[in-house]
């Protein structure tokens, strides 16, 4: 089994890579100044934003692989696994890396909303793919924070690094927005895989065996992350994707209701409900009525 090395503080990814620590909380550091590099993969403890502007072998992130090429950000949260395997060749890999330990933003508006991030748990394959123009403000925002920590640190340092930060990160959400857009064919493709996974679930006798169709088992089904899932269908339909799947529920509920030979609780029972009450809950919170009163009504 391959060794997984545990990486929980700044120093120790410094170390790892061989450039100096200047700051014990926070460091930004060019690839261009760090020898080759051939094959390792670690346990992160940090957050990492990685900004890859030539391709330097395959990027690993838990069992998954991705091919990145020219102009890519990619985003690792504390408790992710990720490498890199450049097919047992050294390379010289180009571009930066934005490093900061969760201790950083403690007490920050940061931490606060740092879990509005969701790219921080997107899949590699689901990476950042940057024009021109956005490199160019990925690569100024870097340089004000590495700026920032070459200074002397005082009691303004942690104020500055960590609002650079935040706004770096409220570009990457910008730019994730536009790819979303850009990448409207593939989206809407997605889309009608996504219909389809739920039509054949609630067709077959899935439901019924293994219960309601969670959002992190469609976005397994579809090769998606949860969270780039759950943002991809929110930007296509303007709903979550559990709105989207309950929605789905209660239009084949609507259908069955009209089969005299089946019960209330029989109907919910094949659509994953375990307790009729709760598939009359959904019901009625989305149609005013219950099922009862929707039978009889029509």
């Amino acid at each position: 089994m391959e060794q997984i090395k545990r990486i929980d503080t700044v120093k120790q990814y410094n170390e790892h890579i061989g450039v100096d620590t200047l700051h014990p909380l926070v460091s930004v550091v060019n690839f261009n100044e760090i020898p080759k590099v051939i094959h390792f993969k670690m346990y992160i403890g940090l957050y990492i934003i990685f900004f890859k502007n030539i391709k330097c072998g395959d990027m690993m992130y838990g069992c998954q692989s991705y091919d990145y090429d020219e102009g890519t950000l990619v985003f690792i949260s504390p408790g992710q696994v990720y490498g890199i395997d450049s097919k047992g060749v050294a390379m010289k890999p180009s571009g930066y890396a934005l490093v900061f330990h969760p201790d950083l933003i403690k007490g920050t508006s940061l931490a606060k909303t740092i879990q509005q991030y969701t790219f921080f748990s997107y899949a590699v394959n689901e990476a950042l793919h940057l024009s021109k123009k956005e490199r160019s403000t990925v690569i100024d925002s870097l340089k004000k924070i590495a700026e920032e920590i070459d200074q002397h640190i005082d009691k303004h340092s942690k104020t500055l690094i960590v609002s650079n930060i935040e706004l770096f990160l409220n570009y990457a959400m910008r730019f994730y927005d536009r790819q979303f857009i850009t990448r409207s064919n593939e989206n809407k493709d997605i889309l009608m895989k996504f219909e389809a996974l739920l039509q054949d679930y609630f067709e077959s006798d899935k439901a019924r065996q293994y219960g309601l169709p969670s959002v992190a088992w469609c976005a397994n089904e579809l090769n998606l992350s949860a969270n780039y899932f759950g943002d991809l269908i929110k930007k296509e339909t303007g709903n979550t994707a559990l709105d989207y799947i309950q929605s789905k529920l209660i239009n084949e509920a609507t259908t069955r209701i009209f089969d005299p030979t089946k019960s209330i609780s029989e109907i919910a029972a094949e659509l994953g409900y375990k307790y009729q009450q709760h598939f009359t809950r959904l019901f009625k919170q989305k149609l005013g009525v219950t099922p009862n009163e929707y039978r009889n009504l029509n």
